[in-house]
């Protein structure tokens, strides 16, 4: 039985060398084919930072979401600027509707007018001047929404109808 061991020897020997060998070519596929993977990512990483010049990629990100940050605040800032500015020209007197006419029938041309002024909630004031040969009187009645607590003229509510048309065409 010595014997037959023996004479099995060389070809456990000549098995183990090709299960080794076969390794080693396996070992050399994987490490040629990482190697190529390896290229590709660094050349696409170069690419990536090219002109950046930095060799922390966390850094950058961490400085880019920093300035996103920024620029987020710098947005919601200007944003509610933006909302008190409107808020606030809707009060502001805007809206300027002017009728003439003549105050006196046919004696007379077109010198009497109304002036309405209101802002784009209807508030303001509206005045109107007669004008006859002597003289010229002055009225100033105040406007909120639209309204008087005076009694307007038609030519009033015509010049505060020519503001209503402006901030309806808006």
């Amino acid at each position: 039985m010595n014997e037959w061991a023996n004479s099995l020897q060389p070809v456990y020997l000549l098995a183990a060398g090709i299960v080794i060998a076969l390794m080693f070519v396996i070992l050399l596929i994987v490490v040629i084919a990482l190697s190529v993977k390896l290229s590709k990512l660094r050349k696409t990483y170069e690419k990536m930072m090219g002109e950046l010049n930095v060799t922390n990629l966390e850094q950058v990100l961490f400085d880019y979401k920093n300035k996103i940050d920024t620029a987020v605040a710098s947005l919601q800032t200007e944003s509610a600027r933006i909302d008190r500015i409107e808020s606030s020209m809707q009060t502001m007197v805007s809206k300027i509707g002017v009728v003439r006419y003549n105050a006196f029938g046919e004696r007379g041309s077109d010198l009497s007018f109304s002036v309405a002024i209101l802002s784009e909630k209807q508030d303001g004031v509206v005045l109107s001047g007669i004008h006859n040969r002597d003289e010229t009187h002055m009225y100033a009645k105040p406007i909120s929404g639209g309204q008087s607590a005076y009694r307007l003229t038609p030519e009033e509510k015509e010049a505060i109808n020519q503001c209503s048309e402006l901030v309806q065409s808006k």
